[in-house]
């Protein structure tokens, strides 16, 4: 098998992360249906409950802090333990009990513990990722950490630092890596890689990168891959997005030399696409959007081939990134659209992988852009926000080295046209373009906010298709340059010249075999 196995670091990533398992989860057929095209066994991993019922579980690690887990149990209906804890206690004393007020349960759980339709969700009714959650977690996926309390106006859990400084304290104490971690990396016969899903401008970033180098103390040939989730600085602060930005400038310099991929989230400052409708101030609008170009990205990394000729796996696909063998941050991009009508060869959009992954060469226009999908903005810098003008000009010219372009429940042969004649008489070093597609759709499910609009502007339900574009690209260099030069002098003299270089080291990397010349009197 191809295992992969998943960390969720923190209250922004278990959002997004819940919107995947429940993606995940609606792949399941049941009785008499067909036989689904995605291979659970990548995701999920059998098990016994305590009454001996099979179970299958998310292969994932979920750490949150005090608070972050909602209604959400260690325990659930398939590993509930009856036993009463004082009964089993070595104290053989007086106990005295202190309960904290507990958490009103969604209506939404409430409906589908009791087998009923669930009501509409809404911003409002969505407290927390748990509330929205349709699957069972395995206890040992399940670790809170009371060290720090979730939106706490006391000790907030924001500096990178306080990560970092967390993570050596428990891992001290615990060896996290043993105790939660390598229990589903040793029950998984032939793990692909390890996915990781954390924040990427506040404490999870310090914490990520010190459990990154564990991981890589442990598997280091295995490959990592990072979605580094950012919340939207829309309403805060300058100092408050300052310590962002800051946080962020350590979480990439650390990242990027021990991550096989690292794909920095966020949604863009500016109006979005008319094909996107979301709330910004709501973590489960957001994640909505990050999720499904996640899930969309990685789907060929699970697919279930008898050939594996149309699958795919981390590692492969990160060498299909990685042209030059530094560029270990890439930029994502996403675009909905309606589901097309039944293929030539008459696969519905439901059905399993039709088409075909190719490897080739595209053609780059005078301006050095590609044709494809509307942008979902992926920001390293994010200059215009705080208005200091350290960004990237729009007339400079872009290049891409490699990218990834992935078609899911589109005709097969649409949104890949490419145009011959637009070099314009220059030969350049052409990008190397990947592409993979699939008949599946990408289901909308009742725990999904309806952010995503059709053609003639009205919410698309129950399946779409979606367009993503991965790429490295020197869009990367200008923006880690931005990033560099905005936070530059908010860091410690201390770390100030260490991740000044590091910074520039990731910028250098993806200058690399490309020069467009005009560009070159604007290095740092």
């Amino acid at each position: 098998m191809r295992e992969i196995i998943t960390l969720q670091l923190g209250q922004q990533s278990n959002y997004v992360a819940t919107h995947f398992w429940n993606t995940q989860e609606s792949y399941f057929t049941y009785g008499a249906e067909e036989e689904s095209p995605v291979d659970h066994d990548v995701h999920f991993r059998p098990g016994l409950g305590v009454d001996g019922t099979e179970t299958f579980m998310p292969r994932t690690v979920i750490y949150d802090l005090k608070g972050g887990f909602g209604t959400l149990r260690k325990l659930n209906a398939l590993y509930d333990i009856t036993e009463d804890a004082a009964a089993s206690s070595l104290w053989s004393g007086k106990t005295v009990v202190h309960k904290e007020q507990p958490i009103q349960t969604s209506a939404y759980q409430e409906s589908l513990d009791v087998g009923e339709t669930p009501p509409e969700l809404t911003t409002s009714s969505v407290r927390y990722w748990s509330d929205y959650n349709r699957v069972y977690y395995h206890p040992r996926s399940i670790n809170q950490l009371n060290e720090f309390e979730l939106n706490s106006t006391i000790q907030p859990f924001e500096k990178w630092h306080m990560g970092e400084e967390l993570f050596g304290s428990l891992d001290k104490e615990h060896d996290l890596l043993d105790r939660d971690m390598r229990p589903f990396v040793e029950e998984a016969d032939q793990i692909q890689g390890i996915q990781i899903m954390t924040g990427l401008d506040d404490a999870w970033g310090g914490f990520a990168t010190k459990y990154i180098e564990r991981i890589r103390d442990e598997y280091g040939k295995t490959p990592v891959w990072v979605f580094g989730i950012q919340e939207p600085t829309r309403g805060l602060t300058r100092e408050k997005r300052m310590l962002k930005l800051v946080n962020k400038a350590r979480t990439l310099a650390e990242l990027s030399s021990q991550a096989s991929l690292v794909v920095p989230l966020s949604i863009p400052e500016g109006p979005l696409s008319p094909r996107v409708h979301l709330d910004p101030s709501s973590p489960w609008h957001v994640s909505a959007l990050f999720a499904a170009a996640i899930e969309s990205t990685t789907l060929y990394t699970r697919l279930r081939t008898t050939d594996r000729l149309y699958s795919s796996s981390m590692g492969h696909m990160t060498d299909l990134l990685n042209v030059f063998g530094r560029q270990t941050i890439a930029n994502l991009e996403m675009s909905p659209a309606d589901i097309s009508q039944p293929t030539q060869n008459g696969n519905n959009a439901r059905g399993e992988l039709v088409a075909n992954h190719g490897n080739h060469e595209d053609e780059e226009s005078d301006s050095g852009s590609q044709k494809g999908p509307d942008p979902l903005e992926v920001d390293l810098s994010s200059p215009q926000d705080l208005r200091l003008g350290g960004g990237p000009r729009r007339s400079r010219k872009m290049h891409i080295f490699s990218q990834i372009r992935t078609y899911r429940g589109l005709d097969t042969d649409e949104g890949v046209a490419e145009d011959p004649d637009a070099l314009g008489g220059r030969r350049l070093r052409r990008p190397k373009i990947h592409n993979y597609r699939s008949n599946l759709s990408l289901p909308l499910l009742d725990s999904q906010p309806a952010i995503f609009r059709g053609s003639d502007g009205s919410a698309i339900k129950e399946r779409m298709a979606v367009r993503t574009a991965l790429s490295a690209d020197t869009s990367v260099m200008h923006k880690v340059r931005a990033l560099r030069t905005t936070v530059i002098r908010s860091i410690g003299v201390e770390d100030r010249e260490t991740i000044g270089n590091e910074l520039a080291e990731i910028a250098e990397g993806y200058k690399e075999g490309w020069s467009s010349g005009s560009d070159d009197d604007d290095d740092e």
